[in-house]
């Protein structure tokens, strides 16, 4: 008996000082990656201020003309800091940056646009200035207020339209060449509803998390993504490096997105359920008369 409590004991202490090792290397891991950021975000103000202050003097070069179509998403939890908002917004101006589009998902930004709008000198509305004069206004800043539901919105109408296009095909023998539907069939349909607006040339993420957390898909293609944090830690030099680095990068444009083939493998599917059952449903009220 006693052999066997001392090899309890022995073996109650192991684990006691195994579950302590294991505990400290922990704390040091932790504490090794909270001082690398903490490191990190160190060198990022001390970088954000330097460029801010001039001294790095690459920055200045900054071709402008190469970002057309800017876009902003912001977590909808920030949206409602409007006067941070504003803030940013005064730096594009300055930066030379003319067309932006904002967005959150609940659309907090599209319900204060006008305080916005009033805060901006020359601040146009996108849908006022038109989209043949959006990448050739020099004068203003165009500002779009988009939300999640626009994109619900647009698919749906986008959707009906194809769709129609589809029944009134039915009777004519084409409809076997017209299951297949093409990027350019989306992209007309968008159009005709009204939602195929600019395509971004640099998105830029203000929030917590690193997606662009709803905004319309099809109208992101080719659009470099980048993460600026919270809206609340944003700082001058860092917009203006992010700009600078995409005015600085060569883009690659591929013949096709995984965000558009993604439409276009769901909405063949749903259109073509929807024209069988319309077709059934003619059917069945031909053989009632």
């Amino acid at each position: 008996m006693d052999f066997r409590d001392t090899m309890q004991k022995v073996y109650s202490w192991a684990c006691q000082i195994g579950n302590l090792g294991l505990w400290i290397i922990w704390l040091l891991i932790h504490f090794a990656v909270d001082l690398w950021y903490f490191a990190l975000h160190i060198a990022c103000a001390i970088e954000s201020y330097l460029i801010s202050s001039g001294i790095l003097k690459r920055y200045k070069a900054l071709d402008i003309d190469k970002l057309r179509y800017l876009a902003i998403v912001i977590e909808s939890e920030e949206a409602y800091h409007i006067p941070a908002v504003i803030q940013l917004l005064q730096w594009l101006v300055d930066i030379g940056v003319k067309h932006v589009c904002l967005y959150d998902a609940e659309g907090i930004l599209k319900k204060s646009k006008e305080s916005i709008l009033g805060k901006l000198n020359n601040a146009t509305l996108f849908e006022e200035a038109g989209e043949s004069n959006l990448l050739l206004d020099h004068k203003h800043i165009t500002l779009e207020f988009a939300s999640f539901p626009d994109g619900k919105e647009a698919v749906a109408k986008a959707a009906n339209l194809l769709f129609m296009k589809y029944v009134k095909l039915g009777g004519s023998g084409k409809i076997q060449e017209e299951k297949i539907f093409t990027e350019a069939h989306m992209s007309e349909a968008l159009r005709a509803v009204g939602c195929k607006g600019p395509e971004p040339d640099l998105l830029l993420v203000y929030g917590p998390v690193r997606c662009h957390l709803g905004f319309p898909a099809w109208r992101i293609r080719y659009t470099e993504i980048v993460h600026m944090g919270r809206l609340k830690s944003m700082r001058y030099g860092s917009l203006l490096k992010a700009i600078y680095k995409f005015t600085m990068v060569r883009q690659n444009y591929g013949k096709s997105s995984f965000n558009y083939i993604l439409l276009l493998q769901v909405v063949p599917h749903v259109l073509l359920k929807r024209y069988e059952r319309t077709r059934d449903l003619d059917r069945k009220n031909e053989s009632v008369t």
